[in-house]
């Protein structure tokens, strides 16, 4: 049982402060050196029942101090937190303090953050935040309004308020990430980056939205190492976000992390993009310069492809010792050395075979021509118009 004993509080000894802290105390080093080891006491004394103790509470500080240590690593590692409603009703109101503002509109604001609780969620916040400027500030009202909006123009117009100085960072900051996950969730993933790419957690009252929408953006243009950047980021705060978020970020980092460039995947998704731009009306150089790299992409994928199949019948025929049959050419006739006769039936004469009515007939032929060249197509067509031929003879 000693010995047990004596790993126990060596163990002790090297992990936690607490027990050197016990280590240190009269009783403790008594019967405790690190140079020799744990000498037993003689049994039966006051003393071996206080050191039990001891050792006992040793062990329990252990079991409280784990966890916390735990959780505080965790938080560490995180780069950015979460604003509490109080801290951004807090930050508005110096602001606020700094406007002229009629008895009506003060009333309005009063009323807007009066309610208790205020709302926890992010994306909350940074429309209850909106409405404030948009409240306090008249030059802010178009863009806010266009925020909530469901059909974007095709051009969205530049507002100088995103770049005027003279306004406190706390508006600027959070009408332009107002104004980027507008421009994201509408599929203008280039132009919601040039309002998200410079804005960091800290600056904005909703820094999840931030980090998840600058990561759907580089997600759909294919910006690899930014998105998993982003992803890695906003998953810092997993469990504190919202769900939808950590979901959809687990599947965007599964879907691009196997992306390779030049990959077939890679140019279905560039046609993809070219597609969205063009349905957008952006028709300019950098559409026309995207084309012509699909292009590229796909000229370089057939050659890989041609050279792979040259050295496979290379190969083969060297193997082999013999040219390996090619298979029969469309539309030519093999070199069978068969008489070419048959015998003569009669199929189908008195049920009419070829003269179905041309909606039938129609259907048929879709059915019959289903999955050949369109070529064939007239073959068929051929084939039932001698057999109508025949039939009526």
């Amino acid at each position: 049982m000693y010995r047990r004993f004596e790993r126990a509080m060596n163990g002790i000894h090297r992990r936690s402060s607490s027990a050197k802290t016990l280590a240190r105390s009269a009783v403790f080093r008594r019967y405790y050196k690190p140079s020799a080891g744990f000498r037993p006491p003689e049994s039966g004394t006051t003393n071996t029942r206080v050191l039990l103790t001891l050792t006992g509470v040793a062990f329990a500080l252990l079991a409280l101090v784990s966890p916390l240590r735990s959780e505080d690593e965790l938080q560490k590692r995180a780069t950015w937190q979460l604003p509490a409603p109080a801290e951004v009703k807090a930050a508005i109101e110096p602001w606020l303090a700094t406007q002229k503002l009629d008895t009506a509109t003060q009333s309005q604001l009063d009323a807007l953050w009066a309610e208790d609780p205020l709302p926890a969620v992010g994306a909350d916040l940074l429309d209850r935040l909106a409405e404030t400027i948009a409240l306090a500030d008249p030059a802010t009202r178009e863009l806010v309004a266009m925020c909530r909006g469901s059909s974007p123009p095709l051009v969205p117009p530049s507002f100088d308020v995103l770049q005027d100085a003279a306004r406190a960072p706390l508006v600027r900051n959070n009408l332009r990430l107002l104004l980027g996950r507008w421009l994201a969730q509408h599929a203008m993933y280039d132009e919601a980056l040039e309002q998200l790419h410079e804005l960091q957690p800290a600056e904005v009252v909703d820094p999840a939205s931030l980090l998840f929408f600058r990561a759907v953006c580089h997600h759909r243009l294919l910006h690899k190492e930014p998105c998993l950047t982003a992803l890695s980021q906003l998953m810092e705060n997993q469990g504190k976000i919202p769900r939808r978020f950590e979901v959809l970020a687990e599947l965007m980092e599964a879907d691009l992390k196997p992306l390779k460039t030049d990959s077939l995947d890679e140019i279905a998704r560039l046609m993809d993009d070219v597609e969205r731009r063009l349905g957008l009306g952006r028709a300019g150089k950098r559409v026309r310069t995207q084309e012509d790299d699909v292009i590229a992409k796909l000229d370089k994928m057939i050659e890989e492809l041609e050279k792979q199949a040259q050295q496979q019948q290379a190969s083969a025929s060297s193997q082999g010792g013999q040219q390996a049959p090619q298979p029969m050419q469309d539309s030519q006739p093999g070199g069978g050395s068969g008489p070419g006769e048959v015998d003569q039936r009669r199929t189908g004469v008195q049920s009419g075979w070829g003269n179905l009515p041309p909606k039938q007939r129609e259907e048929a032929l879709q059915q019959i021509s289903k999955g050949l060249p369109s070529h064939y197509r007239d073959v068929i067509e051929e084939y039932f118009r001698k057999m109508a031929r025949e039939g009526g003879s």
